[in-house]
């Protein structure tokens, strides 16, 4: 039975944190059960972890090739965990055991999800007469018991499952979309992908750690909803991201953009990232008096706009009513989300880009989102968001949270040479060279373009459907309209497709490109 992630993967530790990975050379029983006890108390959110048994470690690193298990051994094994979860931890807990072969060897995976009814206990020792028990949890990448402060803190958790990986009553198993599990099946490796069709939905929803409960009454997790269910907002009701873009005259204008983006949770981000790369980011080419060499620069690095977006994806709270929200003004760029980090951060930490939250708000969706490489997961989001400004010689991101952490804001300034260009339409000679070198470039662009082309760019704003561009066209026959102007101006990459890989999607939506865009100049 494979994992719903590239086992590969785990002795690299790319997406999966070391202090979630516990080596075992060999199998001892006793040891094993305290660090799934430790794992599954999830004592700081982080989603559980892995144990990986044959394989030895040295210096907190896989050695490999693995020492391997005897092939004889493997269904032993396997039956005498079977048992310790029912006998020998309290409540009773079954990790998902994985057989797998790495370089020639046999080895056991352990995926040891948070559970959820924790705090679990396990016994000190396996005697048949021992009825004594003991907390376990991980501390950095070791299994200690439980003691004093940590074990009061960790029964106080009782209740506290973060609310990703909490049951959904509300919702049927069906509401689960095969076909984006499977397409994240194959999107992060996993080798599950080719059992995928021959398996339930709920049997493959177990496997993958989003569908619980009892076999006669199983239900999908949010964290499921979230990611796999194509319409989540039925469950999730502002689960969305709002881009709201004011022109010149800034929030106190008439005027402005907003355009919300809904769906499952990986769509959702790449959909609202994509817009903003399209339509906002731009770069300024800055020439220096006695040196051939230019500089070029973003309005707001597009790296710093990214890590903000995903980290407020990844850290608002999903039971509060409130979308993330990116404002873009004529000077600045706002991700806004709700409520503030955790407690345990400190404004002047974070600032200084050294904030680690003591529990993180959502260790599933943190994990999803690790599998997919648009976070990393382990407190480098607010780090990056500084070194992508300074690299692109902006001002510096600011971060804001008050006393109630009831929300968090970050602030991306526009590089002042972006803004001055803005400020003077590209005219003024101390903003830059970016207006002639885009004249001669769309002189040269524009006579191989025909007619009917540029007045679809001329028509054509944000993004637009098939329907809506032929009736402001005035054109009613679609043949003829797919003819002369849809099809050159795709060939041409003038403009391109909303959804790629669904060209005869009836949800279609065009926009256009770059190299329109110099047409239009």
């Amino acid at each position: 039975m494979p994992l719903p992630l590239n086992i590969h993967e785990l002795f690299r530790g790319k997406n999966v944190e070391w202090e979630r990975l516990e080596f075992k050379s060999g199998w001892n029983p006793l040891v094993t059960l305290h660090t799934i006890c430790a794992f599954a108390n999830d004592f700081h959110n982080l989603g559980g972890g892995y144990i990986i048994i044959g394989v030895e470690e040295k210096n907190g690193l896989p050695v490999l090739p693995p020492i391997g298990l005897a092939p004889d051994t493997l269904d032993d094994i396997q039956k005498e965990l079977l048992n310790l979860g029912f006998n020998a931890i309290q409540p009773y807990y079954h990790p998902i055991i994985v057989p797998a072969e790495i370089d020639g060897r046999h080895i056991l995976v352990l995926w040891v999800l948070g559970g959820q009814t924790r705090p679990y206990k396990a016994k000190l020792n396996l005697n048949k007469e021992s009825k004594e028990y003991g907390y376990f949890i991980r501390k950095g990448s070791s299994t200690v018991r439980a003691k004093g402060s940590d074990e009061s803190e960790l029964i106080s958790l009782a209740a506290t499952v973060p609310f990703d990986d909490r049951f959904n009553q509300q919702a049927k198993v069906e509401n689960l979309s095969r076909d984006l599990m499977q397409e994240y099946l194959t999107q992060v490796g996993s080798d599950l992908f080719k059992q995928a069709p021959n398996l339930s939905l709920e049997e493959l929803g177990r496997q993958m750690g989003v569908i619980g409960g009892p076999v006669e009454s199983p239900f999908p997790l949010n964290v499921g909803l979230m990611m796999f269910s194509p319409e989540p907002w039925r469950f999730f009701p502002v689960m969305q991201i709002d881009v709201v873009w004011f022109p010149k005259e800034g929030p106190g204008g008439d005027k402005f953009s907003e355009k919300i983006f809904k769906g499952p949770l990986p769509r959702m981000t790449r959909d609202a990232l994509d817009y903003i790369k399209r339509n906002f980011i731009s770069e300024t080419v800055i020439k220096h008096h006695g040196r051939a060499e230019a500089t070029r620069v973003e309005n707001i690095p597009y790296d710093a706009i990214e890590e903000a977006v995903v980290n407020a994806v990844y850290h608002r709270s999903y039971d509060v009513r409130e979308p993330v929200e990116i404002r873009i003004e004529p000077g600045e760029m706002f991700i806004i989300s709700y409520p503030g980090p955790d407690r345990s951060v400190k404004l002047d930490q974070l600032r200084a880009g050294q904030a680690r939250p003591r529990r993180y708000r959502n260790r599933r969706i943190g994990e999803f989102l690790k599998e997919l490489e648009f976070t990393e997961g382990r407190c480098t989001g607010i780090p990056k968001i500084i070194d992508a400004m300074r690299k692109n010689g902006s001002p510096p991101a600011e971060f804001e949270f008050d006393e109630d952490h009831s929300y968090f804001m970050v602030r991306l300034p526009i590089h002042p040479a972006a803004l001055e260009v803005s400020e003077t339409s590209m005219g003024d000679e101390t903003a830059g060279e970016s207006k002639p070198i885009a004249g001669q470039v769309a002189g040269q662009v524009a006579g191989q373009v025909s007619p009917d082309v540029v007045r679809l760019l001329l028509v054509l704003n944000g993004e637009m459907t098939r329907l809506e561009l032929q009736q402001l066209l005035n054109l009613k026959g679609r043949g003829n309209f797919v003819s002369r102007y849809l099809k050159p101006a795709l060939e041409g990459g003038f403009i391109e497709m909303v959804i790629r890989e669904k060209p005869n999607s009836r949800l279609q939506k065009y926009y256009i490109t770059d190299k329109g865009r110099t047409v239009l100049a």
